[in-house]
């Protein structure tokens, strides 16, 4: 079928050219309402040296004096008189004893009481406190009596927790505490086994018992 139309005749090829110029008009004319001035109408007053001076008004300088200190009377001082007379008449103590009974009098002694000293704790010495029975007793009393914390199982924790108490003269033990901790429990498990443990044999300087500090392992294992 043939078009009707002629093709010089058809204004849709000028669309585009339209769409833009019809586009930067719009611009234009709004950068141009933008930068638009306006003055306003009348002249500018000017100010030159013929103008009027303005009065400045004198402001009276006002000095406020501060006031007075309260008065206070000085403390009064009586003077009491250094040697004073207690007349014995004058105190009655009863001390629900009968006349002819006679009181003891009390001796204070010298000199001061003797107080004993502390006996020092030593970290070194010349010979070291050990378990009563050697390594192997103390290995067969931590099988025994070593529980593997039920937390530390289920994390799969391993490793040795350090120690550090005090064994007194008798091979008591005392001042139980951890050096370096484990976690998961091991470490208050590894307290109370050193805390309950049997009396060791202390160790000594000079051929004397002593009381003597003493950091021993505690190994936690996984079977």
């Amino acid at each position: 079928m043939e078009t009707k139309k002629n093709p010089n005749a058809d204004l849709r090829k000028w669309s585009t050219p339209l769409f833009y110029f019809g586009l930067t008009c719009s611009l234009g004319i709004c950068l141009t309402a933008f930068e638009w001035k306006s003055y306003p109408e009348g002249k500018l007053k000017e100010i030159n040296s013929q103008t009027d001076i303005w009065e400045i008004p004198e402001v009276p300088i006002s000095i406020q004096t501060p006031p007075p200190p309260p008065e206070t009377a000085p403390p009064i001082v009586k003077e009491v008189p250094n040697d004073i007379k207690i007349d014995p008449e004058d105190f009655n103590i009863d001390i629900n004893t009968e006349e002819n009974v006679e009181i003891p009098v009390v001796a204070l002694p010298e000199s001061p009481p003797n107080v004993e000293p502390v006996d020092e704790i030593l970290d070194f010495t010349e010979v070291q406190a050990t378990f009563k029975g050697g390594m192997e007793e103390w290995t067969t009393y931590l099988k025994k009596n070593l529980t593997y914390p039920s937390q530390a199982r289920r994390m799969g924790l391993e490793g040795v927790v350090l120690v550090r108490f005090v064994v007194n003269k008798d091979g008591s033990v005392q001042d139980v505490e951890v050096v370096r901790p484990l976690g998961g429990g091991c470490d208050e498990i590894a307290l109370k086994v050193v805390a309950n443990s049997p009396e060791w044999i202390p160790g000594k300087m000079g051929g004397r018992p002593v009381r003597s500090r003493m950091v021993i392992p505690i190994r936690f294992r996984l079977n």
